[in-house]
């Protein structure tokens, strides 16, 4: 027979353990919300752009066929000049976002950091 002991199990959790009360005080800042809604105005638009250029290029790759095997110039048709397009988008996309970010979120996320961490110094 084991000699472990087993604890009985704590009360359900109706809800996960609050959050860091600094937090709590920093979402409710209009620094947060800014950061947020323009977080959320670059990604969803950026997202939905990229999917429907990614659907398009399946969709036409599999009944477009003929618009696809188009020959652009000596073995390179149509589908694989779209095929590398969606690496160059997806590198331009990140980039873009990176500029996005280091201009307009960056100073954002820094000044509620630097909040948190001064109000994180004043505790006991």
């Amino acid at each position: 027979m084991s000699d472990i002991q087993h604890e009985p199990p704590g009360p359900p959790h109706d809800q996960a353990d609050r959050h860091d009360p600094i937090y709590d005080r920093l979402v409710q800042e209009p620094e947060f919300r800014e950061l947020r809604k323009l977080y959320r105005g670059f990604v969803f638009p950026a997202t939905v752009a990229f999917l429907t250029w990614y659907l398009l290029y399946v969709v036409m790759s599999n009944w477009a066929t003929g618009f696809m095997d188009t020959q652009l110039f000596g073995n390179i048709n149509v589908a694989l000049v779209f095929g590398l397009l969606q690496f160059a988008t997806t590198f331009l996309l990140a980039w873009i976002y990176s500029r996005f970010s280091t201009q307009h979120l960056d100073p954002l996320a820094r000044t509620l950091d630097e909040d948190y961490i001064a109000e994180l110094g004043r505790r006991p």
